[in-house]
């Protein structure tokens, strides 16, 4: 028997509403959760038109094979920074005529292997053997609005389609709990001489890799309390009448106890490495995630609330390089100092959903564009007053020991993209609020003594 998929009624009626546009197909994602006996589908939205894309697709045997699996799987990438942990991208829907009919098989399987290698080659963590890697394709026919529901394992590139049901459901958005906790991050990350020549990027998601496992191997506690990973997430609730543990709207508070430096009777280990500089990331987050009500596990939530952790952390540090290489802000030359925002994080409630979606903000942009790549990439109207701002904006300060002169103009647009001989820090200077991550990245040559500690350290 295959996979059952429970479905949100608004999504099948936003499916239906593409139905009568004239378009030979359109394409987007599904997006959820999965657990043991069924998997979860609360949003769709369909893949953003590509403006470039007006050429005359005649001459193609088919139009699906216009398909443009960069440009979807780009667009997979960003909506994967905006979901909290335990939604993921679940799949991937076509609603085609029907003299598409026999092509679209091909083209989602092909779709659904390249969205999640995208997604999981980012990822600072990876499935474990408990996870559920079957990914679901969906096909409409935009005349009968037959649907076609299949499920491909993608740890294995040779899997065959399993058929799949597919259930709508009204009201599955507002079953949901939610687990928050601010983390307090200082990551010091060392650049050996041996990796100098690799983007910074690079270097620093390496060093992110062993912070990564500190926070796989913390301990949780939820509401002040350790509780077994196999317990259910809801025991000793209060039930109703009926026998159903309550469930609306709650929330846990989950602190976090990150394993750092050994007892004093054991040794501890030191290596000396040649560095060409460090990286260091401080400051504090904000983490959310979201598990669905129907008998959760507290290792479920537990683990839906690491992954988002790691997530939050390693799009901020993707984010702020991407901005740092592709849009440097002319400063003046004579200065060692220049002042750039770092991203923050905000919580969106999307209209129907009990959960919120978030995005990263920085200083200098406004509510509005935040309301445009809602648009833009989930296809949903959010209203300003609604945002959840987790932290508070800051300012961050660059400072260099060279001149901007020295830096050599083509810094940024020969490979590998990192600073060479340069020190630069970026300094939080904090306001009101939870402060968002620093990061310091200096660059030199000597020697570092790295040595290993370990103890129970409350975050």
């Amino acid at each position: 028997m295959g996979r059952s998929y429970i479905v949100e009624e608004a999504v099948g009626q936003y499916l239906l509403n593409f139905s009568n546009q004239e378009k030979a197909f359109v394409s987007g994602l599904l997006i959820g959760q999965c657990s043991s006996q069924r998997d979860y589908v609360v949003l769709a939205t369909r893949t953003p038109p590509r403006e470039e894309q007006n050429k005359d697709t005649r001459s193609s045997q088919s139009p699906l094979d216009d398909l443009d699996e960069e440009w979807i799987t780009a667009h997979a990438n960003q909506v994967s920074r905006m979901l909290p942990g335990g939604l993921l991208v679940l799949g991937i829907f076509i609603i085609t005529t029907p003299d598409l009919g026999k092509d679209v098989q091909n083209a989602l399987r092909r779709l659904v292997f390249a969205v999640e290698k995208s997604i999981t080659k980012k990822r600072l963590w990876n499935l474990t053997e408990d996870d559920i890697s079957d990914r679901v394709t969906l096909h409409v026919c935009s005349s009968t609005k037959k649907i076609l529901c299949r499920t491909y394992d993608t740890r294995d590139p040779k899997s065959s389609p399993k058929p799949a049901d597919w259930k709508y459901q009204n009201g599955l958005s507002t079953s949901w709990l939610s687990l928050d906790c601010t983390i307090h991050v200082n990551i010091h990350v060392p650049l050996s001489a041996t990796t100098a020549s690799y983007p910074l990027e690079k270097n620093t998601k390496n060093g992110l890799a062993r912070w990564a496992k500190q926070i796989e191997g913390g301990m949780y506690l939820i509401n002040g309390q350790v509780k077994e990973e196999d317990c259910e997430l809801l025991e000793g609730q209060k039930k109703s009448s009926r026998g159903n543990t309550q469930t609306t709207s709650q929330t846990f508070d989950v602190r976090v106890l990150t394993h750092l430096l050994l007892n004093s009777n054991h040794r501890s280990t030191a290596t000396v490495q040649v560095c060409s500089g460090s990286v260091n990331l401080k400051g504090s987050v904000t983490c959310r995630a979201y598990i669905h009500s129907n008998k959760p596990k507290v290792k479920d939530a537990v683990q839906a609330l690491k992954r988002d952790i790691l997530n939050t952390v390693s799009d901020r540090c993707e984010i702020l390089f991407e901005d740092l290489l592709m849009n440097e802000i002319p400063g003046n030359k004579d200065s060692e100092k220049e002042f750039h925002a770092l991203p923050h994080r905000i919580f969106v409630p999307v209209p129907g959903l009990s959960v919120k979606l978030c995005d990263y903000k920085f200083g200098d942009e406004s509510t509005q564009e935040i309301q445009e790549h809602f648009m833009e990439l989930l296809d949903q109207h959010i209203g300003i007053d609604d945002l959840e701002i987790a932290e508070e904006i800051n300012t961050a300060s660059i400072n260099s020991c060279m001149k901007r002169e020295d830096i050599p103009e083509n810094t940024y647009d020969d490979q590998p993209k990192h600073l060479v001989k340069t020190t630069v820090a970026l300094r939080i200077q904090q306001n009101i609020g939870v402060l968002p991550l620093v990061i310091c990245i200096q660059h030199y040559r000597n020697i570092i003594l790295e040595c290993e500690f370990s103890y129970f350290c409350l975050s």
